[in-house]
């Protein structure tokens, strides 16, 4: 079992900045796929980014070039640095883990990008 504690979301105007934490409580950590999923009111949740512990990373398409995921493996910690927000990256951000068949997700945290 994963437990993971997403921080760091909150209410940002168009156009700023915003830092997500998630922290990871398992022995195993660098064996798993960490990463970011939002869900909209209404919408299926969408990848918003994951990262592999040899450094690969994979962005979904609405966040290219304005997100940037990082992992530190000492700390158990997956970060999502969000840039040039939009209204439409109003969503609850959720943390995953995965490994083979197994799947974890944190409560979710709200952003909400608005003026």
């Amino acid at each position: 079992q994963v437990q993971l504690v997403e921080s760091g979301g909150g209410l940002v105007q168009p156009g700023g900045s915003l830092r997500l934490s998630c922290a990871a409580s398992t022995r195993f950590y660098r064996s798993y796929t960490m990463g970011w999923y939002r869900q909209a009111p209404g919408n299926k949740r969408e990848l918003v980014a994951d990262i592999q512990d040899g450094g690969y990373i994979n962005y979904g398409d609405p966040v290219k070039g304005r997100f940037t995921i990082s992992r530190d493996n000492a700390k158990k910690m997956v970060y999502l640095q969000m840039g040039s927000l939009k209204p439409e990256d109003t969503a609850v951000y959720y943390c995953n883990a995965r490994v083979g068949s197994k799947n974890f997700w944190g409560q979710g945290t709200q952003v909400t990008v608005s003026s």
